[in-house]
């Protein structure tokens, strides 16, 4: 492989430049679990492709054009961020699939439940509780890459949060709780609200913080991947198993005869369990 020495800037999502580090692309290759002799042939076709300017967003499709060709699971893996990009505008799909991570942790969940504050009464997106512990989560699902979670979103949540707390103390079933504060994006989180959490015992879970527990890492570790990461299924069905309340691929998996219902051939409906079945085994 090739060494670059030129400088080549290219343009991030938030609109932000920065120089090209060819390293970045062979890790998230390698993190999606290309073989090295695939990440070094991608890396010298991005090599010989790529000019200053070009945005993140197009050395991605490049390489993921590049990773299909060679691999299937791995260059599903590899869409992980915009699978979860791809979960539609309501941000209902990703508070299910939250509910699904704390649920594989052996917590019993509730999404969209409104809980009663000594002033004031809160709709918060999840509520696990496993034993006499209980998390109270809120999630901040964003469609474009780029955007960062500002100070002002955790400091919301944790007033809101304590309002909630404090009139839970106060009743008999919760006396012996212990209650944690979560902020949870499929995004990442400013510097201040990484302070601030850290600071007033928040937990948050952003992409890839904490560094090796961010949601990518917990979403590979208990195999759920959102239905939207599949390439063999149109985004119209995508929707419908949404629209059902299938947001992960082992749900969908689980429930194939789902696939009847929405128009595919045989031969279709084989490509999809391919799909499911290779990246579920992984």
């Amino acid at each position: 492989m090739k060494n670059i020495n030129e400088n080549i800037l290219i343009t991030k999502a938030s609109g932000e430049t920065e120089l090209f580090d060819l390293k970045k692309l062979e890790y998230s290759l390698r993190k999606a679990g290309a073989s090295e002799t695939i990440i070094s042939q991608i890396s010298d076709s991005i090599y010989e492709w790529i000019v200053p300017g070009i945005t993140t967003k197009e050395i991605y499709s490049k390489a993921f054009s590049l990773l299909r060709e060679n691999d299937t699971v791995t260059h599903l893996k590899y869409r992980l961020k915009n699978a979860f990009l791809d979960l539609g505008t309501s941000g209902y799909p990703f508070e299910k699939l939250i509910g699904e991570l704390f649920q594989r942790q052996g917590f019993e969940c509730q999404t969209g439940v409104i809980l009663q504050g000594c002033c004031i009464s809160h709709e918060m997106d999840v509520i696990a509780t496993k034993d006499q512990t209980q998390h109270i989560v809120e999630c901040k699902y964003r469609q474009e890459q780029g955007n960062h979670i500002s100070i002002q979103v955790p400091l919301y949540v944790n007033s809101r949060v304590n309002d909630i707390v404090e009139r839970k103390k106060t009743l008999a079933k919760y006396q012996n709780f212990n209650f944690h504060t979560w902020v949870v994006t499929n995004t990442r989180f400013s510097k201040d609200s990484e302070n601030y959490g850290k600071c007033k015992g928040l937990k948050l879970l952003g992409w890839d913080y904490p560094a090796g527990e961010g949601l990518k890492d917990l979403v590979e570790k208990y195999n759920l991947y959102p239905v939207s990461i599949l390439t063999s299924i149109s985004s119209e069905n995508i929707q419908k198993c949404l629209n059902e309340g299938l947001v992960t691929c082992k749900q969908l998996r689980d429930n194939e005869a789902f696939l009847n219902t929405v128009g595919l051939t045989n031969s279709e409906k084989e490509l999809v369990l391919k799909e499911l079945d290779d990246l579920l085994k992984n």
